[in-house]
């Protein structure tokens, strides 16, 4: 099989992609720098412009995010009967009106308002992208060309690109206002909407016509998937802390203006690194060890910091969480996603990345909540809370150890030769 991307080459083979996958690829890209521009900052405006306790920041964040993975559910459902575009574009309309309501929010219910719509967006286009994602990389690795684990890299990578930029776009708008970089982000927004509105394919859904009931049957009735899901859901959990636990790391020690430029150390490495690790993924380790290699790092991030928060006031800490938290997501994402898709038997697609977001979302509302309650109770300098959130990932590595199929094979089904819509 080819071997089609190159490390610092890695943008511009996303260009070479066929014209569809590349769409989607670069999609993640925009759909990113819109995003980042606010979600970062989001903490720290809510702690410090309204506030609020750290519990209750960790409650919006966690409301948030169950709103977006809770809700994949749904919209996978619809990706599948009605088709990618008007799911896409629904929910960059919906994302538009979150960050206009927070740009204007002085208030918790406000603010859970606004907050939550942009959660509900991402429930509509997110697993309508990747579903369509996961097909295309069923044909391109068919053709020979490259691995579906390799194409959602190259998703990965495109992300990483928008998460540094949106960040760092977002620190200059700060010194206008949060509320002027919520509006920014609207904006980003408005124009990915008009861009898909013009080059998104329309089409039907794979299973337009089809009863809804088959499809709940199809993933519920799929007691390893279920088990997958339930088990991945630690690593959404515990890379979400990037957004609760870093920030509040940081004002610990007084370095909150380092929370973009740790962002940007991240994308750099996933810009770096994301393929080549995807290859020794793919090429050395298999599915079930890359799985348990990434857990393991992301439990190793927070150890660490346990560790080294008593003992120092220092970047430290932050910087090995950014650092081993990232490279555990580069082993573990991209062959996450891929696995998913052998596991649903590549039937069914939107359903069943809906419900692998929508378990993670359950794990990050609850974890979230809990998170913020340790940093609360405990002293500042305790190593309880990064020592809790350590086993949450060790106890994942060790169920998908048990979970994940042993080899890279699949049977090809037929539906999957259809494309994207």
């Amino acid at each position: 099989m080819t071997r089609l991307p190159r490390r610092w080459l890695v943008l511009a083979e996303i260009v070479r992609l066929p014209a569809v996958p590349r769409l989607l690829v670069l999609t993640q890209l925009a759909f990113n720098i819109g995003f980042y521009l606010v979600l970062p900052f989001l903490a720290g405006h809510l702690a410090d412009d309204l506030g609020l306790a750290a519990a209750t920041v960790g409650l919006v964040l966690g409301l948030r995010t169950f709103s977006q993975q809770g809700l994949f559910l749904l919209g996978g459902f619809l990706a599948d009967h009605l088709g990618v575009r008007p799911v896409v574009l629904a929910g960059c309309a919906v994302r538009v009106a979150g960050f206009v309501v927070l740009a204007v929010a002085d208030s918790l219910p406000s603010v859970l308002t606004g907050a939550m719509l942009t959660g509900v967006a991402a429930a509509l286009f997110s697993p309508a992208v990747e579903s369509a994602l996961a097909r295309e990389g069923i044909l391109l690795e068919r053709a020979g060309r490259l691995t579906r684990t390799e194409l959602f890299a190259m998703f990965a990578v495109a992300g990483e690109v928008g998460a540094v930029t949106g960040p760092l776009l977002g620190v200059l708008l700060l010194t206008v206002g949060f509320p002027a970089t919520c509006v920014a982000a609207a904006v980003v927004f408005t124009a990915i909407l008009a861009l898909h509105w013009r080059r998104l394919p329309a089409g039907p859904g794979a299973h337009v016509g089809e009863p809804v009931g088959a499809g709940l049957r199809a993933v519920f009735g799929n007691g390893r998937f279920l088990a997958f899901a339930a088990a991945n859901s630690t690593h959404l959990f515990a890379y979400n802390q990037l957004y609760l636990a870093l920030p509040l790391e940081l004002g610990r020690v007084g370095a909150d203006g380092a929370l973009g430029w740790l962002f940007a150390l991240a994308a750099i490495m996933v810009v770096a690194g994301q393929m080549p690790i995807a290859s020794l993924a793919r090429t050395v380790l298999g599915p079930r060890s890359a799985l348990t290699v990434g857990f393991v790092t992301i439990a190793a991030a927070f150890a660490v910091v346990a560790v080294l928060v008593p003992r120092t006031s220092s970047l430290l800490p932050a910087v090995v969480l950014v650092v081993l938290l990232t490279v555990g997501q580069m082993f573990a994402a991209p062959v996450a996603a891929d696995v998913a898709g052998r596991l649903a038997g590549e039937h069914r697609l939107g359903a069943h990345y809906g419900v692998l977001a929508a378990t993670g979302g359950l794990a990050v509302l609850a974890g979230s909540t809990l998170t913020g309650f340790l940093m609360d109770t405990a002293p500042p300098s305790s190593p309880l809370p990064w020592a809790v959130l350590s086993a949450v990932p060790l106890l994942g590595a060790a169920a998908l150890w048990l979970i994940t199929p042993t080899t890279a094979r699949r049977e090809l089904v037929p539906s999957a030769s259809k494309g994207i819509l």
